[in-house]
């Protein structure tokens, strides 16, 4: 099982260290494995050391349009920074930049989406362009190995999903550096994990990305829950419960939705373990075998539940499964 990097970003003003820290400590918590912040002042980048010594994941600068800041941050102990060679394009500030991430020993990530094209290949190729974007990424890749520095992480971009995807694909082709995976301002809380779970899970079923961030206009602590989502639903990695619940239909002989919700909400088994919920008994065989465990709706308010496919309590209340499920998981309090 490959391992893949889970990404957020905060939406604190980076100045602000103590909201910042405690921002991150909730994305920590929640399973985020680097956090990016925004450095758009220099107040910002000078916050970087104080964070840094407060928590203990990965810290991240993105950094827009200025090589100050860029050094700046490096220099007050950003783990990495994100740039996009693209709106600096100055090549003797971008060798400051390199100058300064081979002093630190930092990886610096390329960025590239439609905002940071250049002139002549939005030209060229028009807009949301998978071959522009993915030339771009090239053209940076080899100025920085010409200037021998290595210590790279690549990402392209678009909010257009199919775009984002064949970019990508095309990126794999050439780029030997772990490729980070996003699709940017992807949209709300629903819309955003639906492109974002269509684009990234497309690419890492492939094969395809070391690190995600799904964006999304919505509090950070949701980037991080769907990007586990996305993870576990491709086998990546195994979330303490997977919910297998049936859509219903008019054969459906209990709530399903408000089971298997409830059962995500307050299950938190100390090993992964699956549930199938089902209205009806129509998919029992198949289902019952694929999960660990089985709850069959049996009439309006009874259920039963199988381990396999093995009966272990037959006509009883939600509760008394319930509790039978929590006792026998060993499972941790949410």
């Amino acid at each position: 099982m490959r391992k893949i990097t889970i990404q957020s970003m905060c939406t604190t003003a980076t100045e602000n260290v103590s909201a910042t820290v405690r921002q991150i400590k909730t994305l920590e918590r929640a399973g985020c494995d680097l956090v990016r912040v925004a450095v758009p002042t220099m107040y910002a980048a000078k916050a970087l050391k104080e964070i840094r010594c407060q928590i203990s994941i990965p810290l991240i600068a993105d950094i827009h349009f200025s090589p100050e800041l860029a050094i700046a941050s490096i220099e007050n102990d950003a783990d990495k920074i994100r740039i996009n060679p693209g709106n600096i394009s100055d090549k003797t500030a971008l060798r400051k930049i390199i100058k300064a991430a081979k002093a630190k020993n930092i990886p610096i990530r390329i960025g590239v989406n439609e905002g940071s094209l250049e002139k002549d290949l939005s030209e060229k190729y028009g807009p949301y362009s998978a071959k522009a974007l993915a030339l771009s990424a090239k053209r940076w890749i080899e100025f920085f190995e010409h200037e021998k520095f290595k210590n790279l992480v690549v990402s392209v971009k678009s909010s257009d999903v199919k775009t984002m995807i064949a970019a990508n694909r095309l990126l794999k082709k050439f780029c030997k550096y772990p490729i980070h995976l996003g699709v940017t301002e992807s949209g709300t809380l629903e819309t955003g994990t639906i492109k974002s779970a269509i684009g990234i899970g497309a690419l890492l079923a492939e094969g395809i990305g070391d690190t995600i961030r799904v964006s999304l206009s919505a509090d950070p602590i949701h980037e991080v829950r769907v990007a586990k989502k996305i993870l576990d639903s491709l086998d990546l990695i195994k979330l303490p419960l997977r919910i297998i619940a049936c859509p219903t239909c008019g054969r459906t002989k209990a709530n399903v939705s408000e089971l298997a919700q409830k059962l995500e909400n307050e299950l938190l088994p100390k090993t992964p373990t699956s549930i199938a919920v089902l209205g009806c008994g129509v998919n029992f065989a198949g289902e019952s075998k694929g999960a660990d465990y089985a709850i069959i709706g049996t009439s309006k308010n009874k259920f039963s539940l199988y381990k396999k496919d093995q009966p272990l309590i037959k006509n009883a209340n939600f509760q008394t499964i319930f509790k039978y499920l929590n006792d026998n998981l060993s499972c941790k309090k949410r």
